[in-house]
């Protein structure tokens, strides 16, 4: 095997026309539309720069470095590459005749500075009480889906909530590529495997979900959801597994039900609609919302909880927090304020039984919406 420090050093010469790039921790992402159109993201923001490569072939070499060191086949049979590079960056390629003009990739990088929640907090990207609220719905082993669209800043607020997890815990994490940095002290690490080039040898997300049940997990974390592995993840979140953290591309709460269901039923299942919705609002207790906002910056917009569905076999949602806009300022930021509904979550009583408290500000804005019924737990 080729030692990791050999391949940062091919790798780095080969991408030497983004190498700055790599290297400035303000990039959050590296976009090459062809070798000769690069842009770069800084917070939140896509602008185009002067590099490029000497042409397609010299991008495509530094790509198959990349899919040997991640073990994965990269030519026109298998035109889609997601792998990581040495440094934990995430790479999404695409060769032809997928992509017609040239290799097209955009290479994700994450902070080598772990993200916690106070760190959050700094950025504005939720308040104080709503951190001491996830806090509690954490430890006290709510089920919690992590949602909003690409670049919302997913990845890191799961991150951030993997630090709320009480010491002791063995925590399962299963990804399609490793990007995951929890700051947990026992974590095992799993990771998909795509077929080979003769098409053998793959192991989902599925089969790694399903090994992961018989390793006593006090907690299993699914990077991203994606498709019929949502139902194994309902499965266990309603046998007993409870804490699970997870993902899903979703611009709303309500949606962000919709897609899981939809995604459920990507895995094959025979189940009448009522029944696996009733089982879906069962599995998951917690959504946090995320967003990416105009002005770029990466903010919570809704913290709902799940309350089961109606007579009609609707979803019940109950929003403990959501967003109060305000009018744009000079620079173009947008001051955003996290508040709390007046709504208390109906599992009031199992974050008390686990001796953990509120923040008092959910029962005042409770007591100045004094007319609205709260919701309470199916």
């Amino acid at each position: 095997m080729i030692p990791v420090d050999v391949f940062e050093s091919v790798l780095r010469t080969a991408l030497a026309p983004v190498a700055p790039f790599l290297d400035d921790e303000s990039v959050t992402e590296i976009a090459i539309n062809s070798p000769s159109e690069i842009f770069i993201e800084r917070r939140g923001q896509l602008s185009r720069t002067d590099a490029k490569f000497d042409s397609g072939d010299s991008l495509l070499s530094a790509l198959r470095i990349i899919a040997q060191y991640v073990g994965r086949p990269l030519d026109e049979q298998h035109p889609i590459l997601e792998a990581r590079m040495p440094d934990g960056s995430r790479v999404e390629a695409l060769l032809p005749p997928v992509a017609p003009d040239g290799p097209a990739v955009s290479i994700r990088r994450f902070s080598k500075e772990r993200l916690t929640l106070a760190k959050l907090l700094t950025f504005g990207a939720l308040s104080q009480d709503a951190a001491d609220t996830l806090k509690a719905l954490i430890e006290c082993k709510q089920n919690v889906v992590i949602a909003g669209g690409t670049g919302s800043g997913k990845t890191s607020m799961l991150n951030a909530l993997s630090a709320l997890i009480p010491d002791g815990e063995r925590v399962i994490v299963i990804e399609d590529a490793r990007e995951l940095q929890l700051q947990r002290e026992h974590v095992v690490q799993l990771e998909a495997r795509p077929p080979d080039a003769r098409g053998k040898g793959a192991i989902t997300i599925r089969d790694l979900f399903k090994a992961s049940l018989r390793m006593r997990p006090d907690r299993i974390v699914l990077g991203e959801i994606r498709g019929g592995e949502s139902l194994d993840l309902i499965q266990a979140m309603t046998s007993g597994h409870g804490g699970c953290l997870t993902t899903v591309h979703a611009t709303y709460p309500i949606d962000t039900l919709n897609r899981l269901e939809t995604l459920a039923l990507m895995g094959g299942v025979e189940l009448p609609l009522s029944a696996l919705r009733a089982q879906l609002a069962s599995a998951v207790d917690i959504i946090v919302q995320t967003a990416r906002m105009r002005d770029g910056r990466r903010r919570v917009t809704h913290i709902s909880e799940v309350l089961g569905v109606d007579t009609n076999h609707s979803y019940r949602l109950n929003d403990l927090f959501t967003t109060r806009s305000m009018r744009p300022l000079s620079d173009g930021t947008v001051p955003i304020e996290l508040i709390p509904t007046g709504a208390l979550p109906g599992c009031i009583d199992i974050i008390r039984a686990h001796g953990l408290e509120l923040p008092s500000s959910l029962a005042q804005a409770a007591r100045r919406k004094p007319t609205e019924q709260q919701g309470s737990c199916p």
